[in-house]
Parts: structure tokens; C-alpha cells; sequence
């Protein structure tokens, strides 16, 4: 089974630091295997077995600090 991808655009995240805080928040959720975020282009790549529960995501980036919506 392949993996799913579903991308976000972050804002407000300025250095590495705001990248790890995302990743931390993202990567606790159910059913994701990987967290993929730039600080200089705002993405967030989230990658999983099963479509990822976008409302989950958003406010784990939410509890990050930051903002987000799906692209």
C-alpha cells in the first residue's frame, strides 16, 4: 500500500526552530509516518497510510503557534 500525501501551507513560521515545533505537534498524530516542513516556503507535507484527518492537522499546527490551510 502506497502512502498518502496531503499538503499544507503554514504561516508564520520563521527558522528551524518554528519547523521543529510543526513537525513535533504533526508527527504525534494518529496513522502519520512522516513530517515534511519549511520554514522558507511555509509547506507542510504530511505523509500517511490512510487519508490524514485535516481538522487534526490544522490544530496540531494550531497548537504549534501557527496557522495553516490545505492546498
Amino acid at each position: 500500500m502506497s502512502a498518502t500525501t496531503t499538503q499544507f501551507q503554514v504561516t508564520g513560521m520563521t527558522c528551524g526552530h518554528c519547523e521543529m515545533s510543526v513537525r513535533e505537534e504533526v508527527s504525534e498524530l494518529a496513522g502519520v509516518q512522516g513530517v515534511e516542513v519549511s520554514h522558507e516556503t511555509g509547506q507542510l507535507i504530511v505523509s500517511s497510510e490512510q487519508p490524514v484527518d485535516e481538522a487534526a492537522v490544522l490544530a496540531a499546527v494550531t497548537e504549534a503557534g501557527y496557522s495553516a490551510v490545505r492546498v
